[in-house]
This record gives C-alpha cells, sequence and structure tokens, in this order.
C-alpha cells in the first residue's frame, strides 16, 4: 500500500472517534461540534458574517445559519450592524464569551489527553501538514 493511501486511511479512522469524542466533551457543556467551531471562529477572529464562517469550516451557508440562529437563541451570538444594510455581522456576546472560555477548559483537557506522547514539535509539523494539504485541497 502506498504512503499516501496510509496516511488518508489513517485519517478516516482518526476523524469519527475523534469528532464523537469531542461531542462527549462538549454535550457537558450542552453545545455539539459545529456550535463550538463557529463560538471558536468568532473568539478568534472577531465578528464574521455566516458566509466566511461558512467558507472557514467548508460547508454551505444554510448550515451555518441554523448553527447561528441557535447560538443567537442561546444568547451566546448576536447580530451587529455590517458595511452595508444587507450584511449580517455575528459576534460573540459576553455570555458567548464566557462559555467559549469555560468549554476551552474542557477541550484543553481533552486534546492534551489524546496528544499524549506526541511532543511540541512534533504537534506544530502536523499542523503544518494539516494546513499544506487543506491548501491543496482548496486550490
Amino acid at each position: 500500500m502506498k504512503t499516501s493511501q496510509k496516511f488518508f486511511h489513517k485519517l478516516i479512522l482518526l476523524y469519527r472517534p475523534f469528532e464523537n469524542r469531542l461531542n462527549e466533551q462538549l454535550n457537558k457543556h450542552q453545545l455539539h461540534r459545529a456550535q463550538w467551531t463557529v463560538l471558536y471562529y468568532l473568539y478568534n477572529n472577531g465578528s464574521a458574517t455566516n458566509v466566511e464562517i461558512s467558507h472557514y469550516q467548508g460547508v454551505e451557508k444554510p448550515t451555518i445559519t441554523r448553527t447561528v440562529s441557535r447560538l443567537e437563541e442561546l444568547g451566546y451570538v448576536e447580530q451587529i450592524p455590517g458595511k452595508d444594510k444587507r450584511e449580517k455581522r455575528m459576534k460573540l456576546t459576553e455570555i458567548g464569551m464566557n462559555i467559549y472560555e469555560d468549554v476551552r477548559v474542557t477541550i484543553d483537557q481533552f486534546e492534551e489527553s489524546i496528544l499524549k506522547g506526541i511532543t511540541e514539535e512534533e504537534r506544530l509539523e502536523a499542523v503544518r501538514i494539516m494546513d499544506v494539504i487543506r491548501n491543496n485541497i482548496n486550490k
């Protein structure tokens, strides 16, 4: 079997168990992965449109619209004025910021537990490799 085949086979085997375990951690905070990814994006990048978030996640805009609507209902995000009246920008509310920081502690512990035995250098190299692959996919 070619190395590239092994690589992507391992990636597929890794993805589903990771997402399932991540959702277990997020369920402790009444969230799921799609909501967490939106909170993560807004916390780290500031306000954004649903289109910007959908491009970041690589999903369709209606999917993001539903997720953002639910986060709005929970009081975690709010709409703010955009460049023009048609642009709908979202940002974290104070409650959303607090929720993100609270959940971040849980997720940090989870991530550290599954990265046990992997050095900082190896982690940085894996991040670099994933960035290259994503850029190649999005060409």
